[in-house]
């Protein structure tokens, strides 16, 4: 798997192969920021290899090779604090850029936005949507991503933590547990299970739904029951063309063996499969007007797609 380059551009994501060497610990922060999107979603990101670059951006796709698949994806506050830029810029090439202060003075920054949200001067949650996925800038000609920063009280641009640990760069496949206070980040250089831990084997209901899984702009297709264990839902969203596959349990005691899988017709299955304590997923693939297979499992309940459906 093999990150898109972007044309000419300050954020221009380098050509390299996807390897993570595994999380470094980072010592406890004031603030514990989480990746800028939307809880459970899996993107795929870069350090770059432009000269503009010191190292320490990020610039964040939905996947490899993916064009401009990300624009109008939701992107949001990775930590609570106030915004101190919310603006069009064209000297240093952002396009429209969102910055904000936290309450340890550190600030993040997200660039290249198709659209801003938030004011200059606003109050914003950790987790809330301060804008969407573009290829803004006056300055490049850009395939649309996100470019984050992370930066120090004094303006440094530091290696980016995600609930505090290092990112591993220089690139990764990370998983977003922006989940209103939530578990750990994972990262890979594979498909990656979501774990769901959002603090434990503590017993309930499932916190999450399937929209908060497969992320902003996904819209139920269809479901199938799991028995008394949960669900497995089928999911489109029509601005990427992409379905997305999730399985639900009703419950949140412990951890138990779980599948989803999605499989669009004449490609290979993509599957997740793992010990998870709320869901399975997301599997996520472009299938614009092409049949799907889809499903999945809970213990020994499973549902599997009788047949390629869903062509539309």
């Amino acid at each position: 798997m093999r990150i898109k380059t972007l044309i000419a551009g300050a954020c221009g994501l380098a050509v390299l192969p996807l390897t993570a060497p595994g999380l470094a610990e980072a010592t406890t922060a004031a603030t514990k920021l989480q990746l800028p999107f939307p809880c459970g979603e899996t993107w795929v990101g870069n350090s770059g290899a432009s000269s503009k670059h010191s190292g320490n951006e990020i610039d964040f796709n939905g996947s490899a090779n993916d064009g401009n698949a990300d624009l109008g994806r939701t992107v949001v506050a990775a930590g609570a604090g106030k915004v101190i830029m919310s603006e069009y810029r064209t000297a240093d090439g952002f396009g429209n850029v969102v910055k904000i202060r936290h309450s340890d003075g550190t600030v993040t920054l997200y660039a290249h936005l198709n659209a801003r949200s938030v004011a200059n001067g606003a109050t914003v949650r950790q987790g809330q949507k301060i804008g969407t996925v573009g290829k803004s800038s006056a300055k490049y000609n850009l395939i649309s991503h996100l470019h984050y920063e992370q930066r120090s009280s004094s303006g440094a641009i530091v290696p980016a933590k995600f609930n505090g640990s290092t990112y591993a760069y220089p690139n990764a496949k990370v998983t977003s547990r922006n989940c209103g206070g939530g578990g750990t980040t994972t990262q890979s250089n594979g498909n990656t299970g979501n774990s769901g831990n959002t603090g434990g084997g503590n017993s309930g209901s499932n916190p999450y739904s399937a929209t908060q899984v497969c992320g902003s702009g996904f819209a139920q297709v269809d479901s199938a029951d799991l028995g008394s264990q949960g669900k497995v839902v089928l999911l489109y969203s029509a601005s990427t063309g992409q379905n997305c596959v999730t399985t639900l349990r009703n419950s949140s005691s412990g951890k138990v063996a779980m599948t989803a899988y999605l499989e669009v017709k004449g490609k290979d299955r993509n599957t997740d499969s793992g010990s998870f304590q709320y869901y399975a997923g997301p599997v996520r693939a472009t299938a614009k007007k092409t049949c799907v297979k889809w499903g999945g499992s809970i213990g020994s309940a499973k549902y599997d797609a009788p047949e390629f459906e869903h062509c539309d």
